[in-house]
């Protein structure tokens, strides 16, 4: 006598632990919009053969620089576009103000995640430091550049894109502020500086390290930004046409007063001194600088050596000369941050506040 026993498939399905059904087609991650704004630089530059020194900057659109690195449409969604192409060399204050505005701009729309722009190498570090004070927004804004140009045998720039799209990509970036990525690098903007003329690894970041590493997309953090920025800044270029004039000076042996004297002729309405040491300079030359601060000319006393903070009343008494200390900004971050100050005012006790802060 047999026994029929019918089992429900399901039964069977579950005893073998297969369903039998093709599987839904898992739904592939949403990856992020970035959209890359080409300045112009070395990254964009070309030349004659692919072992010459010589080359012309800015020579490349910015379409061109998507089209290079397809491995780059992996990681987000981009889209290009043309601020100017100039070497950094010639950057100026009607493109920081139009790069600066269209950055406030693209952050602000909902499906854009961040914001990665191409530079030159000559004064990327002042122009991320500017976007670091006026941008206002948590999403990731990332420069990259190169040393070398694109027609280059060994041409540095299609990876340092690469790194630059993955890191503004990436949500650990968020709320880190403006960041600089460049031969494997992540600098903050408040905190690199150029080292080499012509080395590849030429920016460092000597006073406060390194944010983090990126290799090949695989960013690793390490630290946030030192100093407020973005979100958190006080500054705004709202209602902005034109930023206030503010020369550097060399300090050097045997110096007169004569070209701080020159700078407030030219309509400078601040100077900062690249002083030596310290942030010192001789007495003839302290002597003007006291002079200026007198006719409302804000004095910041930076350095020319390559390291170190300069402090407030050390060699030299900043309350009775009415001078600002730059603390850790070299002389060209801090002729940054001053003519931003300078739009909200002139009294050195606040700006030296900005200094400390910023």
């Amino acid at each position: 006598k047999r026994t029929l026993v019918v089992v429900g498939l399901a039964s069977c399905l579950a005893m073998t632990g297969t369903s039998g059904l093709a599987a839904a087609p898992q739904a592939k991650p949403a990856i992020p919009t970035i959209v890359v704004l080409a300045t112009g630089g070395t990254i964009a530059g070309a030349a004659a053969t692919d072992t010459q020194a010589g080359y012309t900057s800015g020579q490349v659109g910015v379409d061109q620089l998507l089209a290079a690195v397809p491995q780059a449409k992996k990681l987000a969604n981009m889209r290009g576009e043309q601020i100017s192409n100039i070497g950094s060399q010639d950057m100026n204050d009607e493109v920081w103000l139009k790069l600066a505005k269209r950055v406030n701009e693209l952050v602000a729309m909902p499906d854009v995640a961040g914001v990665v722009i191409t530079h030159g190498t000559d004064t990327i570090e002042e122009t991320a430091y500017f976007l670091n004070l006026v941008v206002k927004s948590k999403k990731p804004v990332v420069l990259t550049a190169s040393m070398r140009p694109s027609t280059a045998l060994s041409a540095d720039g299609p990876l340092n894109f690469f790194n630059a799209v993955a890191v503004a990509a990436n949500q650990d970036a968020v709320g880190r502020g403006v960041l600089v990525v460049i031969n494997d690098w992540i600098h903050g903007a408040s905190s690199l500086t150029k080292t080499s003329t012509t080395a590849v690894q030429t920016f460092m970041s000597p006073l406060r390290g390194l944010i983090g590493t990126v290799a090949y997309g695989v960013a690793e953090f390490y630290r946030g930004p030192v100093g407020k920025h973005t979100f958190e800044s006080e500054f705004s270029l709202d209602g902005v046409t034109s930023l206030p004039r503010v020369d550097i000076i060399m300090a050097h042996e045997n110096m007169d007063g004569a070209l701080i004297d020159a700078a407030a002729a030219a309509g400078a309405r601040g100077v900062v001194v690249a002083g030596v040491g310290n942030g010192n300079l001789t007495a003839p030359a302290v002597k003007a600088l006291a002079a200026q601060a007198t006719k409302g000319v804000v004095c910041v006393r930076s350095t020319r050596v390559a390291t170190g903070l300069v402090g407030r009343n050390v060699e030299l008494d900043d309350d009775k000369l009415g001078f600002v200390a730059s603390m850790g900004l070299n002389p060209q971050k801090s002729r940054v941050l001053l003519r931003l100050a300078l739009l909200k005012t002139k009294d050195a006790k606040e700006i030296q506040r900005y200094f400390i802060q910023y």
